[in-house]
This record gives C-alpha cells, structure tokens and sequence, in this order.
C-alpha cells in the first residue's frame, strides 16, 4: 500500500505527497478580493511541504458568500489576486487547488469569529437563497426560494468561476456540495421541500449537484482533477445519509468527478455529532471501497503516524490536515521527519533541515 509521502497521480497531476490543507475561510476579503493575508497564509503553507493547497471557499456570485469577508470569483478583477497565490503555490512544489461555493441560506452572516447570526441589510448583509423557504437557525433569515430560471443561473455561475480559476491558473477544482451550503441543501430533504424536479426524490434532490459537476467539467480541461466536498452524513434523523452518500459518489465518478472530499454535518443546527479524532475517516473509507473512487479524509487528523495510518490502510488516498497545519504551516515537513521519509525543504530553509534533507 502506499505512504503518506508517495505521490498521488490525478488525470495529469501528480502531487508530491498524500498530505493536503482543506479549505478553511479567513473571512479577510474585501468585494470578493484576495488580500496580502491570503497570500502570505497560504504562501507560508505552501512552503511548509503540503502537496495540496485548497483555497477556501470563494463564491461564484455576491449573494453565495458565507459573510461579507469571503473570497469570490464572479468578477475578472479577482483573478489577479489570486492568481498571486496559485503561482506562490506551485514555484515551492505544491499543486493549488480553489473551492468554488454558493453558501445558499447560510449566506449573509458574520465574519467566523463573530456572533454567527444572519447580518441585516444596515451592517452589510443580504437577503439569502436556497431550495426552499426554511431558515438554518432562530438567528438565521428566512431565505427566498429559488425559481428554476434562478437554478439555471447560479449552475451558469459556477462554470464561469471556473473558467476563472483556470485563467488564474489553479490545476484543481472543488466543488462544494458539503456543510449546509446550497448544493448541500438541496440533497438533504430537511432543507429541500419543493415538489418540482428539483425536489423529493434521491434523483430530484441531487439534480442540481449534478447539474453543477456537468457544467464545470465541461469547462474544467479534460487533463485536470475535479473534486467535490461532501457531507457524508447529516448527523440528524431524516437527513442526507451515508447510502445516499455513496449512491452519489457513483453517479459523480461517471460525470467526471476525480476524488471525493469527505466531511459531515452542517445542515442543521441540531445535529448530534460524535467528534472524536479521525471520526469522519469510516465515511471516507467506505465511499473509496463501495463507489470504487478516491478520497481524501478530513477532520481532526492531527499526529503523523495517524495521518499515515489512513493512507496505508487504504481508509483514503489523500490526508487533509486543517486545524493542526494552522498551529504548524510546516507540518508536513515535520511529519515527514518524524515518520523517516525524505522530503524536500525551501533552499533557504535548508540550514535547519533534518541531515540528509535537499533543497529546493
């Protein structure tokens, strides 16, 4: 079986290791914009060794970003900046990586350090969307129900916001169809009422995530990966749920999806979720052994051999490592060290490198 250091082969990108950094909001944009925050979080990261850098979730239009403080990709202006930040990626050995999102009724709230309430039009908030009229929370609005002609363009939206990350020069995309955001919402029949066909049955409610994967792997070159995140499980009776899961995975692997990123929960505010280190890993193992598609296992993986344990074991091909990489940019180096595996380091790093390391 492979390591947590041997490379994994996408299409025609091969990343250097088995170790990635998800996407996790910094809430630091201004109108969708990248900013020297974003550059100098995710530069250092990249300098750290991660194979894989996904950029947090960026919006395909205004009214899908989580708060006022998310990244977008639904203007040619935010390119550059990004751009920026692909380029850093890839000149220090890692491969980047954008998460393209619609934030559907859990749109318009603050900033993540910030009462998690929805914003009022006076303090920069918007009015939400999603399948049906149902708010998240008692914090939350009451979101409007999409129109089918509203569906048609947000699918619009999300296949020109990759066109943009191609020209920003991003090799993978990722879909985001997990934590109670739109596409998300419309899986899971505790947020999807409607009754055309965009609703009720397992064919209707996952209609729009397959839309989405259509329409951006048409326009995602044939030689590049595409992923999607998501939730696994709803956690809550009722809800999106692990055979569903897999059944999805199936149908996506057909459209062209290369490796599932696997996460749970966020669709409701009452769900019971039994965190515990690795405790979404057995989702990621059993969409890998029943849908026969890789994926990449999130979520309080935090020691090394854990992380190596995963991939040796074939529970996933990829090891996304969140909270600890930011306590530690260089964690993959140090993981590297501590597991006995060569690895490369900055050139200008490489005094404090372990004996025997290289530069790069």
């Amino acid at each position: 079986m492979p390591h947590l250091f041997d490379p994994l082969k996408l299409r025609d990108v091969t990343l250097p290791n088995r170790i990635g950094i998800p996407p996790m909001c910094q809430y630091s944009a201004q109108d969708g914009m990248a900013a020297d925050w974003h550059f100098v979080h995710y530069g250092s990261r990249a300098v750290g060794g991660a194979a894989l850098t996904i950029v947090e979730a960026t919006a395909v239009v205004p009214e899908g970003r989580i708060s006022p403080g998310d990244l977008g990709l639904w203007d040619d202006r935010q390119i550059e900046p990004l751009a920026r930040i692909a380029r850093f990626t890839e000149a220090h050995g890692g491969v980047a990586a954008i998460q393209l999102a619609h934030a559907g009724r859990k749109a318009g709230v603050g900033l993540g350090w910030q009462a998690q309430r929805s914003l009022t039009p006076a303090e920069g908030g918007w009015t939400p969307l999603a399948p049906s009229p149902l708010a998240f929370g008692a914090d939350y609005a009451v979101p409007d129900a999409l129109d089918v002609d509203a569906i048609r363009l947000i699918v619009a939206a999300f296949a020109a916001a990759a066109r943009r990350a191609l020209a920003a020069g991003f090799r993978v995309a990722e879909i985001h169809a997990a934590h109670g955001y739109l596409l998300h919402q419309f899986l899971s029949p505790l947020s999807n009422q409607r009754t055309d066909s965009y609703g009720g049955n397992f064919d209707n409610r996952s209609r729009l995530v397959r839309e989405v994967v259509g329409a951006v792997r048409a326009v995602w070159p044939e030689h590049l990966p595409l992923l999607i995140r998501l939730s696994a499980t709803d956690w809550a009776e009722g809800g999106w749920n692990a055979d569903e899961t897999v059944a999805l995975c199936r149908v996506l692997k057909d459209l062209g999806v290369d490796l599932v990123d696997v996460s749970t929960a966020g669709l409701v505010p009452w769900a019971k979720i039994p965190v515990g280190t690795g405790f979404q890993t057995e989702f990621a193992a059993r969409i890998r052994r029943e849908a026969d598609i890789p994926t990449a296992a999130v979520g309080l993986i935090t020691a090394p051999e854990q992380a190596d344990h995963i991939v040796r074991s074939g529970q996933a091909d990829l090891v996304l490592v969140g909270r600890e990489i930011l306590r530690d940019p260089y964690w993959p180096l140090h993981a590297a060290q501590k597991l006995g595996q060569a690895t490369t380091w900055p050139l200008q790093y490489l005094r404090a490198a372990p004996p025997g390391s290289v530069g790069r």
